[in-house]
């Protein structure tokens, strides 16, 4: 018999995603009838009489629970809170930003919720609300940075960086809690000269290789962990679009990326995998592209990307089901769901493909994003930010969109080079984030810190060199 802790998750379970529930629990699920599917699921664990099924429902459970947190507006609270800016906002209106995309929503005990983060998601399109704040983006900084990487071949920075992440208030921790934190450091080819300036005692860091680079602690009692360091990021830039494209200029300081393997053109489940409709898809992409020309191939999937799939604020990836296809088909994203459906095209069409994410590091914003690398035979690796390019091509910048084939800005701190992979040392309970690591994690006496549990702290301090 199965006991309350064999209903805990595990990072692993999420693996197994898409295995599949019975029938009968994911109709439950999709109609938000979620005690009812908790206590079928439980059950099923409780008997043990199919292992098979055992991390797929570990893993839907514990969804189910998020899902409830996280989703956690109803429509009325969404239209009042619509009203404070756009007083004649109704159910109307609601229901036309639901058809158009533009809203997400789920079904939770019976009754359709939604993100509290939806609404900054609107102000991105501010012809469909027109009596909501729409500020436009000052991009007068980015564009000078485009220009610089344009004139001279790359840009170069050198960023100060101070990232923390505590408990929350209301987190027990006691003087003999066993506590274990992990914070993102800067990795990949970008990067050179780290240089660790000041941290919370007991700091161990993780080699540079690491799939998600960190600092890590464990440490009894404390509930609050920082570290300062300093790097160099460099942006090299080459031009794509040309008849003929040069490779970018090296720079000994900074090591190129490891070279592509088998793992940069495979399936990689749960969410890049190549289902029969994005199978379909790249078929028709690459219709008039040969094989032998990857970079006309991954040209073909950045366009499609960034000029069909719209930005939307997504729920919490462990909410996702099969990223790479879902948005394929509802043509939505973020930075990371925009990336992993490039990442799955350019597979599909013969071109390698990884992973890199970290923060945004602007003079006056640091904050989460994920963005892709290709490989191209005699140019290396390149970037693809198809968020920032789908940014550009809303706001009818060709230009810019094009730049973010194959280019980066300086404002970056990588520190993944790839999705679902375990922080060093591996996190053997269920982390907030099982897919990335941007901002940090958690564990108290043996339980994983969600989000709500978690303070965050970031400060970024940006120089030429």
């Amino acid at each position: 018999m199965a006991t309350a802790g064999n209903y805990q998750a595990t990072n692993e379970d999420f693996k197994h995603l898409n295995d599949g529930l019975p029938a009968d629990m994911s109709r439950l699920i999709a109609a938000g009838a979620f005690d009812d599917a908790l206590r079928l699921i439980e059950a099923e664990l409780d008997a043990g009489a199919r292992p098979e099924l055992a991390a797929c429902l570990r893993a839907e459970r514990a969804r189910i629970l998020r899902t409830r947190r996280d989703f956690s507006v109803t429509r009325e609270g969404i239209i009042a809170e619509i009203q404070k800016e756009w007083p004649e906002f109704g159910a109307g209106e609601l229901d036309t930003l639901i058809d158009h995309g533009r809203i997400d929503w789920r079904y939770v005990d019976g009754e359709q919720r939604f993100l509290a983060s939806c609404i900054d998601s609107l102000r991105n399109y501010p012809a469909e609300v027109p009596g909501l704040d729409c500020p436009p983006t000052d991009r007068t900084e980015q564009h000078a940075v485009i220009d610089q990487m344009r004139a001279q071949g790359f840009a170069e920075r050198r960023i100060r960086m101070r990232l923390g992440v505590a408990a929350a208030d209301a987190v027990e921790v006691s003087p003999q809690s066993k506590v274990r934190a992990w914070l993102p450091l800067p990795a990949g080819p970008q990067v050179a000269d780290l240089r660790i300036v000041d941290s919370t005692p007991g700091i161990r860091v993780a080699p540079e290789d690491a799939p998600q680079r960190t600092a890590y602690w464990e440490a009894a009692g404390e509930r609050e962990f920082f570290v300062e360091f300093e790097y160099a990021v460099r942006a090299p830039y080459v031009d794509l679009w040309a008849d003929d494209p040069a490779p970018a200029a090296g720079d000994p300081r900074f090591a190129p990326a490891p070279a592509p393997c088998a793992a940069d053109l495979a399936e990689d489940a749960p969410h890049v995998v190549f289902t029969p409709y994005l199978r379909a898809l790249a078929q028709r992409l690459f219709r008039d592209v040969p094989e032998g020309d990857a970079l006309g191939r991954a040209r073909a999937a950045y366009d499609w990307v960034t000029n069909n799939v719209d930005y939307r604020f997504q729920p919490a990836y462990v909410l996702l089901d099969s990223i790479a296809d879902s948005c394929a088909k509802s043509l939505r994203a973020d930075c990371g769901v925009f990336a992993l459906t490039f990442m799955a095209l350019c597979r599909l069409g013969g071109v390698p493909a990884r992973w890199q994410s970290g923060l945004y590091v602007a003079p006056d914003h640091v904050g989460p994003h994920d963005w892709a690398m290709f490989y191209i035979e005699g140019l290396g690796w390149l970037w693809a930010d198809c968020s920032f390019g789908s940014s550009a091509r809303r706001e009818g910048n060709e230009a810019r969109r094009r730049f973010y084939f194959g280019n980066l800005g300086p404002w970056r701190m990588p520190a993944n080079s790839a999705f679902f992979a375990p922080l060093t040392p591996a996190d053997d309970v269920l982390r907030n984030d099982p897919f990335d690591n941007q901002t940090g994690e958690m564990v108290v006496d043996g339980v994983g810190l969600s989000r709500y549990e978690m303070v965050e702290t970031r400060e970024a301090t940006i120089t030429e060199p």
